[in-house]
């Protein structure tokens, strides 16, 4: 029996060419203490872009209004999992850290902060952090 893959998606948000990451509480079953993007678990039944607009409004409370998928990157440790990526560049509200139970703390990088903070989780966020910002100006 195959063990059950842990549906994610997750969201870039880019403004003025910097990326928004949240470092995640000690505590978290998943990725303690590592930066990482915001979003999270997909409820059962609830679709992807749903997923993105609670992710963000429970964790940062913005409504994203101009998004794009990037990729859907997979992995199999702690256990398997599937995020799927998306370059937010407009949204309602102001970014602000509304779990920090979750996250301690939001951060704008940079393209190489970012890159740095996420190299270990997935060796493709180097190039899908490009995307993300290249996005910002398309």
């Amino acid at each position: 029996m195959s063990a059950r893959v842990h549906e994610c998606v997750g969201a870039l948000l880019v403004c003025d060419g910097r990326v928004l990451l949240g470092r995640r509480t000690a505590d978290r079953e998943f990725l303690a203490g590592a930066w990482d993007v915001l979003g999270g678990h997909s409820e059962d039944g609830e679709s992807e872009l749903d997923t993105l607009m609670r992710e963000l409004d429970e964790e940062a409370g913005v409504v994203p209004t101009r998004w794009r998928r990037l990729d859907t990157l997979e992995g199999a440790q702690p256990t398997p999992w599937r995020l799927h990526l998306y370059a937010v560049t407009q949204w309602r509200g102001e970014p602000c850290n509304r779990q920090p139970d979750e996250h301690e703390e939001l951060r704008w990088c940079t393209a190489q902060e970012a890159a740095r903070h996420l190299a270990a989780a997935h060796p493709a966020f180097a190039r899908l952090l490009g995307e993300a910002l290249a996005a910002e100006g398309a």
